[in-house]
């Protein structure tokens, strides 16, 4: 059996990395290649799987940790897919918050499993709401420096960094990011995209199919920093049911929803990096989602939808302590529901801080060659 493609982004919550995996998995099947996906949590009830599920993609699930503290997990769920599905490329999208990708997942892929995966450079998708702020050293960057470490280090390791959300930036902006990059990091190759229109998709698509010496960018890392910048998130994954005697436009719920807690966030002034909902109802789905304080609600996938009934998962990090955090989601929901004159009932919620990252593997060279 030939070797599958393994492609791996990574980038900070809210960076759009669901979007552009989705938009990769139909840029490569249109090409006649099988994929599949793997997401990644440090919880269950993931947002980006139902999206992506939804989307009619062969998806699985690492949760429980990140791909770098549960490597074997990784390598058993992309073992499924090829055994189920037998895909050509599997795409993976690893945890946010999570560095050192090149050392813990990247290399060990290379040096333990060289004959199942043939890995493909390693790409970082650039938030700018938050990256220009970090990478021009404002001192109100909206996370602490702690937490901003990790969003740097991100960037530090990748082969290629990808500039994403361009149809929402001026191009001034656009080209002031471009220069922010360049002077941080002058020696990795930058692309200019939109995941939400596309634009640059086969850009990064040509990225991706490069072949020669990638993912040797390993990391001076320091854990203590890293783990202390990922406690600084409160982490939430929410399940919940909703019914209503008469229909309600599910969009505008999640809508609500989400721009309520936004208020609520910016009143605590605790800076959301990433907030996401999505409402499944029948054979219709919609997500919205906040990448940032200082930006709007978007629905990124309407979902045109009228009902009476709707299964409804909320995914929340902030920075902010994760019992608050369950508080506000839960008031929120209810108020949202009350004013549409539907009832929810909770089936699971989870908040937490992360843990400290324990990687299975990490290598401090690179493979020889």
């Amino acid at each position: 059996m030939s070797a599958v493609r393994f492609v791996m982004l990574g980038g900070f919550l809210g960076a759009g990395k669901t979007t552009t995996i989705a938009r990769l998995a139909n840029a490569y099947q249109g090409q006649g290649l099988r994929v599949g996906i793997v997401t990644n949590d440090q919880a269950t009830d993931l947002v980006d799987t139902h999206t992506l599920r939804s989307q009619g993609f062969d998806v699985g699930e690492v949760a429980g940790a990140c791909f770098c503290c549960n490597f074997n997990e990784l390598t058993d769920v992309v073992a499924r897919l090829t055994s189920e599905q037998h895909p050509d490329v599997v795409l993976a999208e690893p945890v946010g918050s999570c560095t050192d990708l090149v050392a813990t997942v990247v290399q060990p892929l290379m040096r333990l499993h060289a004959d199942r995966f043939q890995v493909a450079p390693y790409g970082v998708l650039l938030k700018p709401s938050h990256g220009r702020k970090i990478l021009k050293g404002e001192p109100n960057a909206g996370f602490s420096p702690k937490a901003a470490y990790i969003f740097r280090k991100q960037l530090e390791e990748a082969d290629f960094i990808v500039l994403n959300r361009i149809d929402q930036l001026s191009s001034t902006e656009v080209d002031e990011l471009q220069q922010l990059i360049e002077e941080h990091y002058p020696s990795v190759p930058t692309l200019r995209m939109s995941a939400r229109t596309g634009v640059g998709i086969a850009g990064l698509v040509e990225l991706l199919d490069q072949q020669g010496e990638f993912g040797r960018r390993i990391l001076d890392i320091d854990y203590d920093i890293y783990a202390e910048g990922e406690a600084e998130l409160g982490w939430l994954n929410s399940n919940l049911h909703i019914a209503s005697d008469r229909p309600f436009d599910l969009d505008d719920m999640l809508v609500r929803i989400v721009d309520g807690l936004r208020s609520r966030l910016r009143s605590l002034d605790a800076e959301a990096a990433h907030l996401k909902a999505i409402g499944l109802a029948d054979a219709a789905h919609g997500v919205a989602n906040l990448i940032s304080n200082d930006q709007p609600v978007e629905l990124s996938l309407p979902s045109d939808c009228r009902t009476e009934i709707a299964d409804l998962v909320v995914n929340a990090r902030v920075a902010l302590d994760p019992v608050v955090l369950e508080s506000e989601v839960h008031q929120v929901v209810e108020a949202v529901c009350r004013e549409l004159g539907a009832k929810p009932e909770w089936r699971q919620t989870q908040s937490f801080r992360p843990g400290r990252p324990v990687p299975t593997h990490r290598f401090a060279n690179v493979v020889p060659e």
